[in-house]
């Protein structure tokens, strides 16, 4: 069955308080949207300014053009998941490798334009990867089902015990059962949970149409 995986992406402290707390009555899994302003146009708080209730299973996408230059604090904080992107400027085997020795899973983004045959064996280090359709930094936008491509390529070169897929970007109950047909294992759900007026409703709504 594939996980629903509400989004938190915001700009201060007080609306990241906001949105992790809308979310801890239902969530299990959720994942947290940093951004530098640089690679992502929008800017988070920083990773100091981080946490998620202990409960929960916490995914941190970096959206980072430098992102080893976190890895201390990464390490510290140690999320079940980091999740760069292939489009960062990072040594990548080397990145996986340090989250590993300290138990922390890896996961590799790909934006729009990128194509899957110029990552696919830098996946090969990787535990995740995630196929981004929405805009950097902010939640909504439209999901691109043409680049369920990606998916059937990623699955093609890797097997499910060999790598969790995740789709970002413009889930709604309209498309969540086509993504998961097309091979998504993870549906990161920002706006359609967060925007809602019941947003536990949106997230059982989710659930009932991936079940």
């Amino acid at each position: 069955m594939a996980v629903i995986c509400p989004t938190v992406t915001a700009f201060d402290p007080h609306e990241y308080r906001k949105q992790m707390e809308r979310l801890q009555p239902f969530a299990k899994r959720v994942h947290i949207d940093l951004m530098d302003g640089e690679f992502a146009p929008t800017k988070s708080p920083g990773l100091d300014k981080v946490w998620w209730p202990e409960e929960f299973t916490a995914d941190i996408h970096l959206m980072y053009r430098r992102p080893m230059d976190e890895m201390g604090q990464l390490l510290k904080l140690k999320p079940s998941l980091v999740v760069i992107h292939a489009e960062a400027e990072v040594n990548y085997t080397d990145f996986a490798a340090k989250l590993h020795q300290a138990g922390i899973e890896a996961g590799l983004a790909i934006l729009r334009n990128t194509p899957v045959e110029s990552v696919v064996n830098i996946m090969r280090s990787f535990d995740h990867a995630l196929v981004f359709s929405g805009d950097l930094g902010r939640h909504g936008g439209q999901a691109d089902l043409s680049l369920l491509a990606k998916v059937r390529a990623i699955r093609e070169n890797y097997s499910a015990s060999e790598i969790e897929i995740s789709w970002d970007g413009g889930i709604t109950d309209q498309n969540a059962s086509q993504l998961v047909e097309a091979g998504v294992d993870v549906l990161n759900v920002g706006g359609f949970i967060q925007n809602a007026e019941q947003p536990q409703e949106a997230y059982q709504k989710l659930l009932g149409v991936v079940d």
